[in-house]
């Protein structure tokens, strides 16, 4: 079979997509029957922001917290079908806070990068109130979500200094981090991606807002855009002074490197733990 022609087109690469996808969904109504769990609490006014809290044992409180924020390329999915990534969160003692955010283009992109940053604000400011510890926060994301993710410990080159949240520790995995082949994606046709957008979004361009570990991985069995924004990232960052090493897992795609993140035992998972003690160790 020949290859798809747009690499953004994850679907047509993976060929049990729908399977893996019906698979996240599965496992994140298990996890809400397995974890005690606050739903829908609001950080801001919008009915969009909203989050899901998901709770270890008490005997772990306080707890660090760990944010994730879920992809879709910014316009698809819901917080809901990733509450099973509280299988390894609140198993290794952390809280979970599964973030809700706007889809395009029903709102641009400098109101998705403000969403996600009060998101976390609203987790440190209001941490004591359910036994976390606002000064052990972490954050992950795929796709979109990684993109996401990273500005909540970078700004854009049109930003001026702003009030962030301390992320101490950030797992991006499998994101995108230059919007400009987006444009030329079957994606534009519904993003509408603008060259002011593409120019203040991209993370390439941004520069570190504060000292974070971010680790960054992509799947060796991802199209190429994945591993080249990966790596181009690291690059980045580092050339910033910011610790950005990249780690590329073999043998995962774009669907099962997300899914591994709840596999006990996996690279995925380790890194997801990880990223957590990262978050504690440097409080």
């Amino acid at each position: 079979m020949n290859p798809p022609d747009d690499p953004y087109r994850i679907r047509s690469y993976v060929s049990d997509f729908d399977a893996i996808a019906a698979g996240y969904r599965q496992a994140s109504d298990r996890a809400r029957q397995n974890w005690r769990q606050i739903a829908d609490m609001s950080y801001g006014a919008h009915p969009d922001e909203r989050l899901d809290l998901f709770f270890p044992p008490a005997a772990s409180m306080p707890a660090p917290i760990h944010l994730f924020i879920h992809g879709g390329y910014w316009r698809a999915n819901v917080k809901e079908d990733y509450a099973f990534l509280a299988d390894t969160i609140c198993g290794a003692g952390a809280i979970a806070a599964i973030v809700e955010y706007t889809l395009m283009p029903r709102a641009r992109m400098e109101r998705l990068v403000d969403q996600v940053r009060r998101a976390a604000v609203w987790i440190r400011e209001n941490a004591a109130n359910f036994d976390g510890d606002a000064l052990a926060l972490s954050a992950s994301g795929h796709s979109a979500g990684a993109h996401l993710a990273s500005y909540l410990a970078a700004f854009g080159p049109n930003e001026s200094t702003m009030d962030l949240a301390p992320v101490r520790s950030l797992l991006l995995v499998s994101g995108i981090y230059d919007l400009a082949p987006i444009a030329n994606s079957f994606l534009q046709e519904e993003l509408h991606l603008t060259a002011e957008e593409i120019a203040s979004w991209s993370p390439i361009q941004a520069e570190p807002a504060y000292d974070a570990d971010r680790t960054i991985v992509v799947g060796g069995e991802e199209t190429p855009p994945f591993s080249r924004d990966a790596r181009e990232l690291g690059i980045h960052m580092r050339a910033c002074g910011a610790t950005a090493p990249v780690r590329t897992i073999p043998q995962l795609n774009h669907m099962t490197i997300l899914r591994d993140m709840a596999v006990d035992g996996s690279a995925m998972a380790k890194l997801l733990r990880d990223c957590i003690a990262g978050s504690r160790s440097a409080a």
